[in-house]
């Protein structure tokens, strides 16, 4: 039997020129729904360095619950929390629900594979 090839999910954002400035604004390819960005800076603050090192860390290092993964980048839980429910709401990442003897645990994975921004002149 043939392995499938797995698919790529690609979520697409797209900058356009509106009247003498950058609008920007996300469509989905998922049932996430249009996200609607009012700068460069709004998609800056989204894909800044320290959520790109999160998406990295879930990518490479498999971490077990929002709580390792805070440890291992050795940041507060907190900060942690509110970025992975970021990337959620954004459709970057899923949080999968796994339940231990007495708690759940939200395990973050990635759900896309390719993020790509297009510039409208």
């Amino acid at each position: 039997m043939a392995k499938q090839k797995p698919r790529v999910k690609v979520r697409e954002i797209t900058i356009k020129q509106s009247k003498g400035a950058f609008d920007l604004f996300k469509k989905s390819k998922t049932a996430k729904g249009d996200y609607d960005f009012s700068s460069l800076m709004a998609l800056r603050q989204l894909l800044s360095n320290e959520r790109a090192r999160i998406l990295h860390f879930i990518k490479t290092e498999n971490p077990q619950s929002i709580y390792d993964l805070a440890k291992k980048l050795n940041r507060g839980f907190k900060s942690v929390s509110d970025d992975i429910k970021l990337l959620e709401r954004f459709g970057f990442i899923e949080l999968i629900e796994e339940k231990t003897k007495k708690r759940i645990r939200h395990v973050p994975k990635i759900i896309v594979d390719t993020i790509t921004i297009n510039i409208r002149v």
